[in-house]
């Protein structure tokens, strides 16, 4: 089940709060830059940049993952490993606001997100 649109709205507002601290500087953008989908009930923000071997190419590599569990009312937040599969993030499973999800991202305390 997806997340409401009145939530999907609220998220893309948070998310571009947080692009807007993290993205590279614009003189790079079109080598390395962030960016974030939202499907169904997840929230999935990526890195983009150009292929190793062909520049025109741009590849995505996963950066966070949040999934919205209604009945519970809580986001769950997720890393993806080496193993290419998304694992929970055990230091802090799960917040209560989305907002949180994006603080605990954006402080990346274990290195899990952003290497």
């Amino acid at each position: 089940m997806a997340i409401s649109e009145f939530e999907t709205k609220r998220c893309e507002k948070e998310l571009e709060k947080f692009l807007d601290d993290h993205r590279p500087p614009p003189h790079i953008r079109n080598e390395v830059d962030l960016a974030y989908r939202i499907e169904n009930q997840s929230v999935e923000i990526f890195e983009i940049r150009s292929g190793w071997d062909n520049p025109n190419e741009k590849i995505e590599i996963p950066i966070a993952k949040a999934t919205y569990v209604k009945k519970n009312g809580i986001w769950k937040i997720f890393w993806q490993r080496q193993d290419l599969k998304w694992h929970s993030y055990t230091p802090m499973p799960t917040v209560k606001y989305f907002e949180e999800f994006l603080a605990v991202v954006g402080e990346d305390a274990n290195s899990c997100f952003f290497g």
